[in-house]
């Protein structure tokens, strides 16, 4: 049991340290906030975008659970739902590249 919610741990931690690095290179590259969004000039922008926002997604949702009411506090509500919904999202992330990497490293059989 507890070999499962580390490994689940694990993939968790990869998904948000790609997210993160994600994130952080796609601002640093195109000079502007990395948003969930899926519009663009043409459809290779657009499909780009989209990307985007599903290998970034995780860390977006921590920072929008993070934001700020008008009236300078912080809602629990709103952080205990973008967590919730940040690390559901990161497992995913994290399981995807990990199969990408252990199919690229190990082959089809």
């Amino acid at each position: 049991m507890t070999r499962e919610l580390l490994l689940a741990a694990f993939i968790m931690g990869v998904g948000l340290c790609i997210a993160g690095a994600g994130t952080h290179l796609y601002q640093a590259l195109a000079r502007q906030q990395a948003i969930l969004r899926i519009d663009g000039r043409t459809l290779f922008g657009a499909a780009g975008h989209l990307a985007m926002s599903i290998v970034c997604g995780p860390y977006i949702m921590l920072q929008m659970g993070w934001q700020h009411e008008d009236d300078g506090t912080l809602s629990m509500t709103s952080a205990l739902i973008g967590a919730l919904v940040a690390f559901s999202w990161a497992f995913v992330t994290g399981l995807f590249f990990m199969s990408v990497y252990v199919m690229t490293t190990r082959g089809p059989f």
